[in-house]
C-alpha cells in the first residue's frame, strides 16, 4: 500500500507535469515574433521636451480628455478629429481657451488618417466606438505616433494580436487608457499590497456594475452604438475597469504570475428589452425591436498560472447600485471597495469585521500612494471621475517627457480586454474553459511589476 504522503506527492508531481505539458503546448502554439520586432513590456521611448498630441473622437469621453490635456505642462495640442463638425469645433474652442491652436479634421471617415499624415503628432488619443480602437491605434503607430485608446483596446483576439504586432514592429507605445488604475483607493491598495500588508495574494474580485439603460435615450452619443453591441454579443463586454487594478495588484503578465484560463456564464437577457418597450424617448425606434442576446449579468472566473482566482462581473442593465468590487484577498486579510473596507490581521481591530470609517482613513493616511500625495489635490480639482482621468493623462505625458516606461503596457491592455471575446466563447460553449493567449510570447517572465511610482 502506498503511504498517504507518497500518494499525495505522486499526485502533486503528476499534476505539475500535466501543467508543464500544457504550458509547453501553449508555448509551441504561440505565433513567432516577426523579424525586427521588439518586446515592449518595459519599453521606454526617447524622452521629448514637448509632446505634440492629437485626438480622434471628442464626444462625451474625448471632449473631456481634450480639455484636460490642453492644461498639462509640456503638451502641444496640434489637432482634433471628429466626424461631427460641431463637436470638433466645440472641442477646439475649449482647447484654444488654454492657449493652443489645433487644426480641425471632420470630413469623411478617413479624416483621422489625413490628420496623422499631415500633423505628424507624437501621441494620438482615441475615444471612438470600440470597433474603431484597433484600426485607429494601428494606424497611429504606423504613422509614427504613440497610441492611447479608450477601453477596451479591441473586441477580438485577432485585433489584439494585430495591435501587439504593430507596437512591436514600430517601436511605439499602445496603451489602453484604464483610468481606474489611477483612482485614489486603487492606488492606495496597490501600495499596501506591494508592502505586503495582506500577505500572499490569493483571490480578487472585479466588476463593472453600472445601470446604463438610459443611454438608449441619449441621442447621438454612447448608447447610439453601444446598444447594438449589447444586442448581438453575450459575455463580459466591458471588463477592464474592475480587472485592471486587480491584475496589477497580482502582477499578472509581469514576472510573478500570468492569466491562464477563464470560464464564463451569463444570465438571461431581459432588462434592456423591457426598458425599451416602456420608453417613449428612444434614440431610434429600432431599439424597441432589437433581440438582445447579451445576458443582463455576466460572471466570469479567471484562474492564473499560480492557481489564484479572480471573479469578474459585468452588468450595465440591472437596477442596482454602482460597484467595481475592487477586492483583493491575501493570507493576512482583505481590502475591498464600494464601500471602502479593510480587515487585516494585526492592523484592524478584528478581521471578523471591517474597520470603522475613521480607522480606514487613519490606515489610508499611513499607506497613501506617493503619486496621489503629489498630484491628488490637483486631480480632484480638475475632475474626471474624481480626478483619476486627469491623473492618468498627467502620467502619460510625464512618462513620455521623461523617457520612462508607461504604467500600463500594450500587453496588459490586451490581456484585460481579452476577457471580452473569451467570455463570449465560453458562454456560447456553456461555460467551457478558454485559455488566454500569451500576447507577450513568454516575455512577461522578465517584465518587472509596476513599481509604486512617486
Amino acid at each position: 500500500m502506498t503511504p498517504p504522503h507518497g500518494r499525495r506527492h505522486f499526485l502533486k508531481t503528476l499534476g505539475a507535469a500535466g501543467a508543464s505539458l500544457g504550458a509547453i503546448a501553449r508555448a509551441e502554439s504561440l505565433p513567432a515574433r516577426p523579424s525586427g520586432a521588439r518586446y515592449m513590456g518595459a519599453f521606454a521611448a526617447p524622452k521629448m521636451d514637448r509632446v505634440k498630441v492629437a485626438i480622434i473622437g471628442v464626444g462625451a469621453r474625448g471632449s473631456g480628455h481634450a480639455a484636460q490635456l490642453a492644461t498639462i505642462d509640456g503638451v502641444e495640442f496640434a489637432a482634433i478629429c471628429d466626424q461631427v463638425e460641431d463637436r470638433a469645433k466645440a472641442a477646439a474652442e475649449a482647447v484654444r481657451a488654454k492657449g493652443h491652436e489645433p487644426a480641425i479634421y471632420h470630413a469623411g471617415p478617413d479624416a483621422w488618417r489625413r490628420m496623422i499624415a499631415e500633423v505628424k503628432p507624437d501621441a494620438v488619443f482615441i475615444a471612438t466606438p470600440w470597433e474603431l480602437h484597433a484600426p485607429m491605434s494601428i494606424g497611429a503607430m504606423k504613422g509614427g505616433a504613440h497610441a492611447f485608446c479608450e477601453v477596451p483596446i479591441a473586441t477580438t483576439i485577432e485585433d489584439m494580436w494585430a495591435i501587439v504586432d504593430a507596437s512591436e514592429a514600430t517601436g511605439r507605445h499602445c496603451m489602453m487608457m484604464e483610468n481606474v488604475n489611477y483612482g485614489r483607493e486603487e492606488l492606495l491598495y496597490l501600495n499596501m499590497v506591494r508592502q505586503g500588508v495582506i500577505g500572499e495574494l490569493l483571490h480578487g474580485e472585479a466588476a463593472y456594475l453600472h445601470e446604463l439603460r438610459w443611454q438608449m435615450e441619449n441621442g447621438d452619443s454612447t448608447g447610439s452604438w453601444r446598444t447594438y453591441e449589447y444586442a448581438r454579443r453575450n459575455g463580459n463586454l466591458y471588463p477592464t475597469h474592475g480587472l485592471g487594478p486587480v491584475a496589477q495588484y497580482m502582477n499578472l503578465a509581469r514576472t510573478e504570475d500570468q492569466f491562464r484560463r477563464l470560464v464564463s456564464f451569463s444570465t438571461p437577457a431581459r432588462g434592456r428589452a423591457l426598458y425599451a418597450a416602456k420608453s417613449e424617448k428612444l434614440t431610434t425606434p429600432e431599439f424597441a425591436k432589437l433581440e438582445f442576446k447579451g445576458g443582463d449579468l455576466n460572471s466570469s472566473l479567471i484562474k492564473t498560472t499560480l492557481g489564484r482566482t479572480i471573479l469578474v462581473q459585468w452588468d450595465e442593465t440591472s437596477p442596482r447600485p454602482y460597484s467595481r468590487h475592487n477586492l483583493i484577498q491575501g493570507t493576512k486579510g482583505t481590502l475591498a471597495g464600494f464601500p471602502n473596507r479593510i480587515a487585516v490581521e494585526g492592523l484592524t481591530a478584528s478581521y471578523h469585521e471591517w474597520a470603522e470609517s475613521d480607522d480606514f482613513e487613519a490606515i489610508a493616511a499611513k499607506y497613501e500612494h506617493p503619486l496621489y500625495l503629489r498630484l491628488g489635490e490637483e486631480a480632484r480639482r480638475m475632475g474626471g471621475h474624481g480626478g483619476m482621468d486627469f491623473l492618468m493623462l498627467c502620467r502619460i505625458i510625464e512618462c513620455l517627457r521623461r523617457g520612462e516606461a508607461l504604467d500600463q503596457n500594450v500587453y496588459e491592455g490586451c490581456f484585460w480586454s481579452a476577457v471580452g471575446p473569451l467570455s463570449e466563447k465560453s458562454v456560447a460553449e456553456d461555460g467551457m474553459p478558454q485559455d488566454f493567449p500569451d500576447f507577450t510570447r513568454g516575455g512577461w517572465k522578465n517584465t518587472a511589476p509596476l513599481a509604486v511610482v512617486s
